[in-house]
């Protein structure tokens, strides 16, 4: 047996070809492995990965949830209405969620000639924070001008992906406290947390960390930071996540949620590229000249 240069031994020639069709044969059913993980995930090529986020929903059995608890003010449909006067966007006041009441569908009959926008996202989920570094300022700029009205439902389907740190869960109980205490400021909340968007499979921002992000975000009331060291909305939430997942969601064309982020536009699901604003922007047009 003869050696290499770095003084280890080499098998003779038969061994050495016995262990490169060896090699060979490992190599091919390692790539097939990764083409077939990668046609599970492209399969379908809708915008950049809806279908991808369904599969992770699949990973999702429903969160598990503490004692019933209420809600946060201005929230009653489980999410918080946006709307503008042509300067600035203000929250629509609702009264807290009782504990174990249903949640109030918003009432959209005086919401006619704009685009009525539903959003729901968890905090956590990548293509979240994809549609919304696409397409937060056109929506931000319509819904200023009065054209649009915006609904956002944070849920949390991604706890799991977090490191056991359930940032899903915390970041989603921090806009809820926002919109509990300081509710026109929700926005400017919502859009710092996508800035500062962790990646999944690590902890996130912690509580303290998320109390810090709303305050330099403009949030000043005091309380707000208690809130989310506290997690006082993590129940409420969960069940909120519950009634998403199951369905059926009021004004849509779907019954419940598959997947994040889920946008509806006069209850149209928008099923579109998330990194394209123009794509975004005709589909919305399209569906207000339906109305």
């Amino acid at each position: 047996m003869n050696s290499n240069a770095y003084g280890k031994p080499v098998p003779p020639k038969k061994d050495r070809r016995e262990q490169a069709r060896e090699s060979a044969r490992l190599m091919r059913e390692e790539q097939q492995k990764r083409d077939k993980r990668k046609r599970l995930f492209m399969r379908g090529g809708i915008g950049a990965g809806l279908l991808a986020v369904a599969a992770i929903v699949a990973l999702v059995i429903v969160n598990s949830v503490g004692p019933a608890a209420a809600g946060p003010a201005n929230m009653a449909s489980d999410g918080i209405l946006l709307t503008g006067d042509g300067s600035a966007i203000t929250a629509t006041p609702t009264k807290a969620l009782a504990a174990d009441a249903k949640p109030i569908a918003t009432d959209r009959t005086a919401l006619t000639g704009t685009a009525n926008i539903a959003v729901y996202v968890d905090y956590l989920c990548p293509y979240c924070g994809q549609f919304e570094a696409t397409n937060g300022a056109q929506i931000a700029s319509w819904v200023t001008a009065g054209t649009a009205t915006l609904e956002f439902h944070p849920i949390s389907i991604l706890d799991s992906n977090s490191a056991g740190s359930k940032y899903s869960t915390r970041a989603a109980n921090a806009v809820a406290c926002v919109a509990n205490y300081q509710p026109d400021d929700f926005l400017a909340v919502n859009t710092a947390l996508f800035a500062s968007q962790p990646k999944e499979s690590t902890t996130g921002l912690t509580d303290a960390e998320l109390a810090g992000l709303v305050k330099t975000a403009g949030v000043t009331d005091k309380k707000v930071a208690s809130c989310i060291t506290d997690r006082a909305f993590a129940s409420w939430l969960g069940a909120a996540t519950k009634r998403a997942l199951a369905g059926p969601l009021p004004d849509a064309d779907i019954k419940k949620i598959s997947g994040t982020p889920t946008v509806l536009v006069n209850g149209v699901a928008y099923a579109g590229a998330l990194d394209n604003a123009a794509t975004f922007s005709d589909f919305v047009t399209a569906q207000v000249a339906a109305k």
